[in-house]
């Protein structure tokens, strides 16, 4: 857990790993005790829900989510999950991705493909405004809606892929009304220090 943290410090909208329930177990050789324990988790990986700081990163295609909730994506290999994740950029095909390759997805779960463009607007709702080379400048055309979420954290986990879904499996509710910024990237919301503490704490 310590260890995925600090890993994923640099990672826009990473959610700190929690501990699970935990125990220890004595490490034997030839039937007999070593002074070695190996720490052990189980249940449901939980994760921190506070908000990484955000920041101003002024490219276009970046966003964060301001306050709650989370974003449809589709990992490359895996079920729909849930990201915080924002930096954005667009494959060749001109399907919108974040910076791990998995999918942005809009309110109906569907892939969204923009075309090539002078400009981009991204509205607090989540709406997609593009102003395509192939029409006048100026002219901003709508391309649907990001899709959001904002189920209870109660509800979520960390599945074993790293990418947050709901414990009963399902895909939660659309929700309107979570609010996006764009430009802004939200950081890990991992503190370095601690964790080094910790990882430091459980070496002992």
């Amino acid at each position: 857990r310590t260890s995925n943290n600090l890993a994923n410090v640099n990672v826009p909208g990473f959610r700190r790993d929690l501990a699970d329930e935990s125990g220890y177990r004595n490490l034997s050789f030839d039937d007999q005790l070593s002074a070695r324990t190996l720490g052990l988790e189980t249940g449901v990986s939980k994760f921190s829900t506070a908000q990484g700081t955000i920041n101003d990163s002024g490219v276009d295609t970046d966003i964060a989510l301001v306050g709650e909730g989370f974003i449809f994506v589709q990992p490359r290999n895996g079920t729909i999950a849930l990201s915080r994740r924002g930096d954005m950029s667009l494959s060749s095909e001109g399907v919108l991705q974040d910076g791990a390759g998995s999918q942005i997805l809009d309110r109906d779960l569907q892939t969204i493909v923009l075309p090539a463009y002078r400009d981009i607007q991204i509205q607090a709702t989540g709406e997609i405004l593009v102003d395509a080379l192939a029409t006048q400048a100026g002219e901003f055309v709508s391309y649907g809606f990001i899709g959001t979420s904002n189920p209870a954290a109660d509800s979520l986990f960390k599945d074993i892929d790293g990418q947050i879904r709901t414990e009963d499996g399902t895909v939660p509710a659309a929700d309107p009304n979570v609010k996006i910024a764009q430009g802004m990237l939200e950081a890990a919301n991992v503190n370095s220090v601690e964790e080094l503490v910790s990882s430091m704490e459980l070496q002992r």
